[in-house]
């Protein structure tokens, strides 16, 4: 491609952030380039093997980075098309209301946002269509309202499920169905059926899916918009290493890549959309600094790389008495314990279904089931297992943070326990219920999920770090992700969110990308 040649749109990452960025933009007939650093994810038998996924991390980048004790870490990032959607769970929540605005918790206070769930909510109807999510709004009384329902009906729950779905009712809860992201053929009772292109979804929580029925984003969003739409051009294996702004530091006028071969080129665009991923879209904002940008771009309020939020998460495993032969598993969701309640006068956080554990996954966990798994025998172990996800809130703190080491690499600092309480209480809840709901007493950590123990390495759920907002002394981006700095940048990323939340940020992240993409259009007009 010839790097003289101006483009209307510049987007800087394929995740599902920037892939959806660009399909919409690509679809005005506006000119965009699309720069992924990494390669398309291949499909193969090894897609759907643990051993593979989890044990020798195959499609994990080979990237270094740092923590706050300058020791070096492999971070959970995928440099791919799709970026990190292509090993999400794709379970796709909208935020509550109440995540909008200031919340209480035990570890201390999540800022509201400058932008109302109201405001945000025809958006995640566009993004619920477009992602293919299977649901039913109504369901969780915790919820926010919805304008329109979702496009396709829940994934019903097998035998198992349904039966643990009751129990949770008979104890006064209220669980609902789990709305995730997939392309499924479904019984007239809902359920997939033999010919489903994702009949094999126990493997849709950290593996790529080997039929494409996951809906990531490439597969939703830029294979679709490349077919479609001929101005819309990717380049692969492409690492932009700085951004470049104009004498006056007002606008960004290239955009330093460097390419397969390790030649260097420049690009440049009327627009620049930043969507690499909130650690790394962070960290090419400092690596850019000049001299009229010293603490780099758009960090005239020193906020870019702090705040940094990736979710308080335990992946256990549960043993039930009575055999589980489910498939597909991922479809419950419990938001009883999200808010203050009768539990607990703070919040403590979502409890959600995970991919069914396999033999390979239980055997590495054994030793920390006490007799439970060898006793058992591996298979038999894994196939009364039931395995869950519970999610509390991060809060943005300003010393947890991204910077960068004189190298140019990458150092994250975590705040050790930021609000960890509930969470904890969170799984005593959980453990508690186990017992009445046909399960042993005790569950165990999937410390084998992922490849990691939810450490500093953990960062699935990314968000922070180029916080939007009203005020330029406080924020880095305005209400419609433009730099406060920069006349004609843009950040899409998980990394303009002030908060988390304690559900999934997928969604939150694609539906605030689809309403950049209107304000762009109609600036490009």
């Amino acid at each position: 491609m010839d790097p003289h040649e101006h483009q209307d749109v510049i987007v800087i990452g394929s995740g599902p952030a920037g892939g959806t960025v660009a399909a919409e933009l690509a679809a005005t007939g506006a000119k965009v380039l699309l720069l992924e650093r990494g390669d398309w994810l291949p499909r193969e038998r090894e897609n759907w093997e643990s051993e593979e996924v989890f044990g020798k991390a195959r499609y994990g980048a080979a990237e270094t980075f740092y923590d706050g004790d300058d020791k070096p870490f492999h971070p959970g990032v995928h440099y791919v098309v799709g970026g990190n959607s292509k090993v999400y769970g794709a379970a796709l929540f909208r935020l509550t209301p109440a995540d909008f605005g200031e919340i209480t918790h035990h570890g201390g206070i999540s800022p509201a946002w400058p932008i109302g769930y109201d405001d945000l909510e025809p958006y995640y109807v566009r993004a619920e269509h477009l992602y293919k999510v299977h649901g039913k709004h109504g369901e969780d009384p915790f919820a926010g309202t919805s304008s329109q329902d979702y496009k396709y009906p829940p994934v019903q729950h097998a035998p198992r499920i349904q039966q643990l779905s009751d129990g949770l009712t008979d104890l006064s809860l209220h669980p609902f169905h789990l709305p995730i992201g997939v392309d499924l053929v479904q019984d007239d009772d809902g359920r997939p059926t033999h010919d489903s292109p994702c009949i094999r979804c126990d493997r849709v929580d950290g593996f790529p899916c080997l039929v494409g029925a996951k809906s990531d984003s490439e597969t939703i969003s830029v294979r679709p918009a490349l077919a479609a739409h001929a101005n819309l051009r990717l380049l692969t294996r492409a690492t932009v290493r700085r951004l470049v702004t104009d004498d006056a530091g007002g606008a960004v006028t290239g955009v330093v890549t460097e390419m397969p071969d390790g030649s260097t080129q420049t690009f440049t665009a009327d627009i620049v959309v930043l969507s690499a991923g909130s650690i790394l879209s962070a960290a090419l904002l400092l690596a850019s600094a000049d001299d009229k940008h010293p603490r780099g771009l758009a960090n005239s309020s020193d906020v870019v790389g702090r705040h940094y939020m990736r979710h308080n998460n335990v992946a256990l495993m549960a043993l039930s008495k009575d055999p589980n032969p489910t498939r597909f598993q991922k479809t419950l969701a419990l938001n009883d314990f999200y808010g203050p309640s009768k539990h607990w006068d703070y919040p403590m956080g979502n409890i959600q279904m995970l991919g069914k554990s396999d033999d390979w996954q239980v055997r590495g966990e054994a030793p920390k089931m006490l007799k439970w798994g060898p006793d058992l025998g591996y298979e038999i172990a894994a196939s009364h297992s039931l395995d869950f996800w519970l999610a509390g809130e991060d809060l943005p703190l300003p010393e947890s943070r991204v910077t960068l080491r004189p190298d140019g690499s990458v150092k994250l600092a975590l705040t050790p326990d930021n609000n960890t309480e509930g969470v904890k209480r969170l799984r005593a809840c959980f453990d508690g219920m186990l017992s009445d709901l046909g399960m042993a007493s005790k569950s165990f950590a999937r410390g084998l999920y992922l490849h990691k123990d939810m450490d500093v390495s953990a960062t699935a759920h990314q968000a922070g770090t180029v916080r939007f907002g009203r005020d330029p002394a406080s924020s880095a981006l305005d209400l419609d992700c433009k730099a406060h700095d920069l006349d004609n940048l843009y950040v899409v990323d998980g990394s303009f969110m002030p908060s988390i939340g304690a559900v999934n940020p997928t969604l939150t992240i694609i539906a605030n990308a689809i309403r950049v993409a209107e304000r762009i259009s109609a600036r490009l007009q």
